[in-house]
């Protein structure tokens, strides 16, 4: 339901610092962490207090505009570290969903913990006499799936209990209403919400429709009967070729099918929020999406069916998508696709039948969708590749009338943006060359053809265009802004040049294909683009007079603010209106350096890194520094496009729970994402020489800083989570650069990810020496220098399953190879609890203080040992 989700702009929230907790003490950073927060459970121990300062920064705000843009939705976030014990919830993995089996819902939501409106021309946060709080519901209500109604009279948001020991039951998600005049809020109805797949849209300006928990659904899940216990078949008797990533939590037998439907289950209803009343209109499905059509009179109603695999995710089941009427009649059936178990594991492959069925923007209602003519394998020559169908509603209801082609692609088509019946665009890609072509087109006449807007090579980032604003309608669809009526459209880019990104604002004449700059970032700072907030009318076209546009600045040393600004004489001058008036989350860290550093790789390919020091650093009397080495690398088709610049040194700093700029605070110096290109031009491909690539890059940037004088070259540590803990591992077992080693929920037997990884789409029976020389598995015996390992219990990431490093910890052990293995319960790949974060922190801290650091070491840290065998978990 498209339309449920919070629309936030351009008032999304920027943090990605976490919350705050209450702490009983922290004893100095000398001296071992010993005094815990309230939370803190045995066996977790925490960072030191300029870590945990830090990582306990109040969350601000999140925000979003009201459609008349009169109104800001203020919404208070809780800390951004929940307890282990809502880590620890029950939790059903079924078909490749995480499902919360008390709330019918995705497990481990976030939410926020209140709400509260303003008025547009106040600055937030706003003190309490400028708000007005949404009150009424239950105390410590958790709200979830805020949304505007389209006449911004209400906001609709969904509750539920946090489930604590006086607190009630956690159950189903409830729907409530808001409404904006009062701020009093009440229950719109009885009935539970099913949020498994999708929750609840407004249908119009008083209609709501929601998935509900069918009327009579057993009390009880289906039971694992004894009689139904037996051997688990898969059976290819008949030889069908079928490749597949490695998936997790699949389905693994009938009482998994039946407990996947018993949860996803649900009743399709509509609600009046001005009488209360609640009717029926589609019967118990598992309903995957419903998104009523613009004018809210049709339902895009998809549902899941028989037979479900054991081999892919429920994303690939059989599914059935239909037209109805608000009723929920049927109008037309717009597919039924059958399981989708075959679909190439090669870049650009999709699933065979229509796809990306939607609603045209600028339409009343009226479908348009996209059909593969490849069967959806990108080895296959064929033209055109894809073709985009459309047909309105209205004419849907004559079952004589056909689809009509709107377009025809010779690349994988990505979509369509909507202006109105004489502009549309349409996006086309292909992997393989990295080419992307953006056509124009008047959908009234398609017969026109296309014209070519832009092609290009997307990797080049000195060359992008930017991105077209867009504009609210009446239906709260989005649609391309078109200025004064004419074939003009604006273009809002990073502006990325050898110089670091320059954020602008062009006016793109689309009858010559010429732009004119109406903006560009000022050089003392860093300011984005964002929303046109001058549509209140939702009607007419934007005008380049008084345009009005939201406005994010920021600097290395203040925060990202919010404002708007207004054009006047052609876009010449503009006035400003601030919105946001954030505190620096992290006042200590206000004088940390901050530079973007440029050098090149011993190939010529230029490379770039962020380079952080600590507050109050002097050069000449402190000396070179330890360092963190934090990185992730990626493919590219060439090393012009390898060495482009995508920053910029005034950007701001957010410090998430897990940063490595994290140390900065305990006085290291921080290489923060130094591009590790690895580069394959032509027919080549880049991981024959991931490693020699991989090295050289690393090498080169902690040159960079030794050469300025500000890295110890002797005291340097690498660390990378996911595909960079990959890359951790390599460096240390194929160079002799890093003193030790961090590797987070990484992957590092390739031959477990058999048909293929990351941007790898070789099988490993098409490539097994690149396979095995690319893992750091098969290279356990020349890895010398410490490594710490840390995984989530519950990896759910395609290709990390915890496993990896549970074997690759004991073949270090194998080898003797200093090494510690941290696995975290409850977590997924990325760590989320309190308990485990400033577990895995402290881990992180301790290892480079041991191996690379200052020495500043907790007694109690259960090593075995400074040399040799240091093995362990948290379980060893």
């Amino acid at each position: 339901m498209r339309r449920s989700h919070l629309q936030r702009e351009p008032l999304a929230n920027h943090a990605s610092f976490q919350g705050k907790a209450s702490l009983c003490a922290v004893k100095d950073q000398h001296e071992p962490s010993t005094l815990l927060p309230v939370n803190h459970k045995p066996g977790f121990k925490v960072p030191p207090k300029e870590i945990l300062d830090i990582v306990d920064a109040p969350a601000q705000p999140s925000l979003s505009y009201s459609p008349d843009r009169n109104m800001i939705l203020q919404m208070t976030k809780p800390p951004s570290l929940p307890p282990i014990y809502e880590m620890a919830r029950p939790e059903l993995k079924l078909a490749g969903m995480r499902i919360d089996p008390q709330l019918f819902a995705p497990s481990k939501m976030s939410y926020s913990l209140s709400m509260a409106l303003v008025e547009a021309d106040q600055i937030v946060p706003a003190p309490p006499e400028k708000t007005r709080v949404i009150s009424g519901m239950p105390e410590n209500s958790w709200i979830n799936y805020v949304a505007w109604s389209l006449d911004s009279h209400y906001i609709s948001f969904t509750i539920r209990s946090p489930g604590g020991p006086n607190d009630p039951p956690r159950e189903p998600l409830q729907l409530w209403l808001a409404e904006v005049s009062s701020g009093t809020a009440h229950k719109l109805m009885d009935r539970r919400l099913n949020s498994v797949f999708d929750n609840y849209s407004w249908l119009d300006e008083h209609t709501i429709v929601a998935c509900v928990i069918p009327e009579g659904h057993s009390g009880e899940p289906p039971s694992k009967s004894e009689a139904s216990i037996g051997p688990k078949i898969q059976d290819n008797s008949i030889g069908k070729k079928s490749q597949s990533r490695t998936w997790t939590d699949l389905l693994k037998d009938e009482h998994d099918v039946s407990l996947f439907e018993y949860y996803g289950i649900s009743e399709l209803v509509s609600v009046d929020v001005k009488t209360g009343s609640v009717h029926t209109i589609g019967p118990s499905r598992v309903y995957i999406d419903v998104d009523p059509s613009p004018d809210g009179n049709f339902l895009l109603v998809s549902w899941l069916e028989k037979p479900y695999s054991f081999n892919v995710p429920c994303g690939r089941f059989p599914q059935r998508t239909q037209l109805w009427d608000r009723s929920g009649s049927l109008v037309r059936e717009i597919a039924a696709l059958p399981l989708a178990e075959d679909i190439p594991i090669a870049f650009n492959s999709t699933r065979k039948g229509p796809r990306a069925i939607s609603w045209r923007g600028d339409k009343a209602a009226e479908l348009y969708w996209i059909e593969t003519q490849d069967d959806g394998d990108p080895s296959v020559e064929v033209s055109p590749r894809d073709v985009v169908y459309t047909i309105a509603a209205k004419a849907a209801e004559n079952a004589d009338i056909q689809p009509s082609v709107l377009a025809k692609t010779d690349l994988r088509c990505g979509g369509v943006a909507w202006g109105d019946e004489d502009l549309a665009l349409v996006y086309e890609s292909w992997w393989k060359t990295r080419r992307s072509v953006i056509h124009t087109m008047s959908p009234a006449s398609p017969d026109k053809g296309m014209q070519v807007l832009f092609d290009r090579n997307y990797e080049d980032v000195y060359s992008d265009p930017g991105s077209p604003l867009t504009q609210r309608t009446a239906w709260g669809t989005s649609v391309l802004a078109r200025v004064d009526g004419q074939p003009q459209l604006l273009l809002e880019g990073l502006g990325a040049s050898p110089d670091g990104n320059k954020p602008f604002l062009d006016l793109l004449d689309l009858r010559t294909k010429q732009t004119k700059r109406i903006w560009q970032c000022s050089p003392d700072c860093y300011e984005t683009p964002g929303s046109i907030m001058s549509d209140s009318s939702l009607d007419s076209h934007v005008t380049l007079e008084g345009l009005k546009v939201s406005l994010t600045r920021e600097t290395s040393k203040d925060p990202p603010q919010t404002s708007i600004i207004t054009f006047s004489d052609e876009a010449s001058k503009f006035t400003e209106r601030q919105v946001t008036n954030y505190p620096h989350p992290y006042p200590q860290l206000r004088d940390m350096s901050r530079e973007v550093l440029r050098y090149p790789r011993a190939d010529g390919v230029m490379l770039t890194a962020t380079l952080y020091l600590p507050p109050e650093y002097n050069k000449e009397r402190d000396g070179p520094l330890p360092c963190i080495f934090w990185a992730y690398p990626r493919e590219y088709k060439s090393k012009e496009a390898a060495g482009q610049n995508t920053r910029s040194s005034q950007q701001f700093s957010y410090i998430g729970s897990m940063s490595p700029t994290l140390w900065a605070a305990r006085g290291y110096a921080v290489l923060d994402g130094p591009t590790l290109p690895i580069v394959a031009e032509g027919d080549e491909e880049p991981n024959d020489t991931f490693i020699a690539q991989l090295v050289d890059g690393a090498k080169a940037a902690v040159e960079e800083g030794v050469r300025r004088g500000v890295i110890d070259a002797k005291r340097v540590s690498v660390g990378g989570h996911s595909y960079g803990a990959f890359m951790a591992a390599n460096l240390l077992a194929h160079s002799d650069i890093f003193a030790c080693a961090v590797a987070r929920s990484g992957a590092y037997n390739r031959t477990l990810t058999p048909f293929g990884f990351q941007k790898e789409e070789r099988t490993l029976w098409q490539a097994p020496e690149v396979y095995s020389k690319m893992s750091p598995y098969m290279a356990a015996d020349k890895i010398k220098q410490p490594i710490l390992l840390v995984h989530g219990e519950e990896d759910n990431n395609p290709g990390t399953f915890p496993m990896q490093s549970e074997r690759f910890y004991q073949a270090l052990k194998g080898h003797g190879v200093p090494s510690r293995l941290v696995i975290l319960p409850h977590e997924s790949h990325g760590y989320r609890s309190r308990e485990n974060v400033l577990h895995c922190l402290y881990e992180q801290d301790q290892w480079f203080e041991r191996y690379a650091g200052f020495g500043r070491l907790d007694l109690d840290y259960d090593a075995e040992g400074d040399t040799g065998d240091l093995s362990g978990s948290t379980s060893d």
